[in-house]
C-alpha cells in the first residue's frame, strides 16, 4: 500500500516538472527576431547575454533540471527582448 502511494506521488511530481519546451522555443524565437533587427551590432551585450542564458537552459534541460532550465529560458527571452528594444531604438524605429 505504501509503495503504491509513493509511486503515485512520484508520478504526480514528475508531471509537474515537465520539460520547458515552449519556453525554449520562445527564447529561440526572441533571439532570432532580435538578430534580424540588428541586435548583433546595436545591442551586442544584451544579445550575448540572451544566448548565454539559452545555452545554460539547454545544458540544464539535457540534465533534466527542468525548473532551472525553464528559469534560464525565460531569462533568455527577457534579454532577447531587451536586445530587440535596443536595436529598434538604435535604428530610430
Amino acid at each position: 500500500m505504501r509503495i503504491g502511494i509513493i509511486v503515485l506521488l512520484l508520478v504526480a511530481l514528475s508531471a509537474c516538472a515537465s520539460a520547458p519546451v515552449q519556453e525554449m522555443s520562445d527564447a529561440r524565437q526572441a533571439i532570432a527576431v532580435a538578430r534580424q533587427a540588428g541586435a548583433a551590432n546595436l545591442a551586442a551585450s544584451d544579445l550575448a547575454e540572451a544566448e548565454r542564458y539559452l545555452e545554460s537552459a539547454q545544458d540544464k534541460l539535457n540534465r533534466r533540471a527542468y525548473s532551472l532550465a525553464r528559469r534560464d529560458a525565460e531569462q533568455a527571452k527577457v534579454k532577447a527582448l531587451d536586445a530587440l528594444a535596443r536595436a529598434k531604438a538604435g535604428q530610430g524605429n
